[in-house]
């Protein structure tokens, strides 16, 4: 709890702490705690919370990471006053969020602002303010995703075929690992991507990964943030270094069983400026939970 802001937590009870998480080993960092929310007293639809170093692509917190944080501050906000049963309907089942800068690592705070309360779909504004201005605006559009049940139609996709869990060879991000030197995600997920160096002509790339928390269950939130969760696609075509997001769209199609989740990144075009960016995130059981679309910059040559 917040030393100045003693009743700050009172709109974001505590969940109880699974037995994995009170054995947590030191030095790992805890999806949850990034996750975390402070209600500033006074100021209803304000949070405080802390996008710290652990949660970082080289020095700038991970666009996937502030995309679960806005869902979680809107769901926060919707249930801070909603009616008995509104949980059913507060699901973060899409997220369209703009990056307007990229915050340093640190403090931020989340303002949010309830534009519809319906019976089965609700509607919130939120803001990732960091260092004074505005990083992240977010629309997050609240709802019921879908259950367990068999669907009218699911298209074939690659997702589905990868293993349910990582291949021998497919080593996880850690010392010695290539992209060890800037996702500093992989101090508290186990990431196991297939590396593509590079494809022929016309050939498209493919990244596959697998994704897990080292400590703590798979939940929506960390799912959401899977939908960001591969090296940028001009990679694999020569153009490489930072690659900054300025529209990503997120569904939640439904809620994650624990364990492995694969991903499978795509693109339709890599052109000069910009470059479109496609994941779909299935979890153990072999559902698709995630589905996200982004804009981006290429890298310059």
């Amino acid at each position: 709890m917040d030393a100045q802001h003693p009743e700050s937590l009172r709109s974001c009870p505590p969940e109880p702490i699974p037995e994995s998480l009170r054995s947590c080993p030191p030095g790992i960092p805890l999806f949850s705690d990034v996750m975390a929310l402070r209600a500033v007293p006074g100021r209803p639809g304000y949070f405080d919370a802390n996008l710290n170093a652990d949660w970082t692509i080289g020095p700038k917190p991970h666009g996937g990471v502030m995309i679960a944080l806005c869902a979680a501050a809107a769901r926060a906000a919707y249930l801070d006053g909603g009616t008995e049963g509104t949980e059913a309907t507060a699901h973060p089942i899409a997220v369209s969020a703009s990056y307007l800068s990229a915050p340093d690592p640190g403090p931020v705070q989340l303002v949010t602002s309830v534009r519809k309360r319906g019976r089965r779909i609700g509607l919130v504004d939120v803001e990732l303010v960091g260092g004074g201005k505005t990083c992240v605006h977010a629309v997050v559009t609240l709802g019921e995703p879908e259950h367990d049940a068999r669907p009218l139609f699911c298209a074939d996709h690659d997702a589905a075929r990868m293993a349910p869990e990582p291949p021998a060879g497919v080593e996880p991000i850690g010392p010695g690992h290539p992209g060890a030197a800037i996702n500093n995600l992989a101090r508290g997920c186990d990431i196991r991507p297939e590396v593509v160096e590079s494809v022929t002509d016309g050939e498209a790339p493919t990244f596959r990964i697998w994704v897990r928390p080292k400590v703590g269950r798979v939940d929506e939130l960390f799912a959401l943030m899977c939908g960001d969760i591969s090296l940028p696609v001009p990679y694999a075509v020569g153009r490489r270094g930072w690659a900054p997001t300025v529209q990503l769209t997120a569904y939640l199609r439904g809620v994650p069983a624990d364990g492995w989740l694969r991903v499978l990144c795509t693109t339709t075009e890599i052109g000069q400026d910009w470059f479109d960016e496609d994941h779909t995130v299935v979890d153990s059981s072999g559902r698709i939970v995630v589905q996200t679309r982004q804009l981006a910059l290429v890298p310059p040559g």
